[in-house]
């Protein structure tokens, strides 16, 4: 008898999920992110809700913004919100690899409590060095960082951030040593690398190109694996010599106990609209590249980035106070 109850039930469910797939999304959905009005990820959720709202007229689709805590108090909103689909969001490398690997108690699990969508967008990180060092390559910056070890700072947007491993790992791969210094946001550490305050910095290239066509810094490089389409005259990092990747990607994310096939519905509706050519324009004035993954090869990167950035945080001694 019980045993005839429980496939019953297993057979309920099974024939469920496919129908909560097809009731997303419901009459509201919440897009979470985790960072403030203005922002990149916040940038990318205004897209996506246009286009999701088009397509499914019928349903109101809300962006939140809950900044705080390094994008953690956003991405534990998602991660504790109903599994039902009325809750999804956007988050970055920090909130759900390398945040794992700096906060001792982080409120949520990344790898349990957060179901990956898709990748949404990469964008470069560009290595800017004020004027003033009269360098033009990677290479220059090198010889001038060894000898003269110690002597010159680095800006970042905080402790533990992209744009703060990014330059840690340049040093370690260099055999070189660089003073960090952290600013509260990325305009804060460019103006730092304009003043002089700080002589370089690798940030988001949205924050340097501006500033690099003003001639008010130098871009000697971009981060990311293969050169950026916007970017095509700025060799990478690795053309220039230094083996580091740092690919300030974004995502969508849903709470861990979505059901799969709710999973796939949204994937499939979210891909669409990122890969879409007004999308495509308007990420590009971002300069962010759509991507529009599947849910697997997303945690696969995750997952490569704590791989990445787990030796570079020991190396360099990173801790958040």
């Amino acid at each position: 008898m019980f045993k005839r109850i429980a496939l019953a039930f297993l057979f309920a469910l099974a024939v469920a999920a496919p129908a909560m797939a097809q009731d997303w999304p419901p009459k509201q959905v919440k897009i979470i992110v985790p960072f403030g009005a203005g922002s990149t990820p916040d940038v990318v959720a205004r897209i996506l809700a246009d286009g999701l709202a088009k397509k499914y007229p019928d349903s109101v689709f809300i962006v939140e913004n809950k900044p705080g805590a390094s994008g953690n108090l956003g991405t534990d909103t998602i991660a504790k919100a109903a599994p039902d689909g009325t809750t999804i969001g956007i988050s970055i490398g920090g909130p759900l690899a390398i945040n794992k690997l700096l906060f001792g108690n982080l409120p949520y699990d990344p790898q349990k409590d957060i179901a990956p969508v898709t990748q949404l967008i990469t964008q470069p990180s560009a290595l800017a060095v004020n004027p003033g060092l009269n360098v033009n390559s990677v290479a220059d910056l090198i010889k001038l960082l060894k000898a003269n070890p110690g002597k010159y700072n680095f800006a970042s947007i905080g402790t533990g951030s992209l744009s703060q491993l990014a330059m840690e790992a340049v040093a370690i791969k260099s055999g070189t040593k660089i003073v960090h210094v952290a600013f509260k946001s990325s305009p804060d550490a460019m103006l730092a690398v304009i003043r002089g305050d700080a002589q370089m910095a690798c940030m988001p290239a949205a924050s340097v190109v501006p500033q690099a066509k003003a001639d008010k810094v130098k871009m000697i490089a971009v981060s990311t694996a293969k050169r950026s389409p916007y970017l095509p005259d700025v060799p990478t990092l690795k053309e220039s010599g230094i083996d580091v990747e740092a690919d300030a990607w974004m995502g969508l994310i849903a709470p861990g106990a979505t059901p799969k096939a709710m999973i796939d519905k949204i994937n499939k509706d979210v891909v669409e609209i990122i890969k879409s050519p007004a999308a495509h324009d308007k990420l590009a004035a971002a300069l962010m590249e759509p991507v529009g993954s599947t849910p697997e090869q997303f945690r696969a990167t995750i997952d490569n980035e704590i791989s990445r950035w787990a030796p570079v945080i020991k190396e360099a001694d990173v801790k958040i106070n």
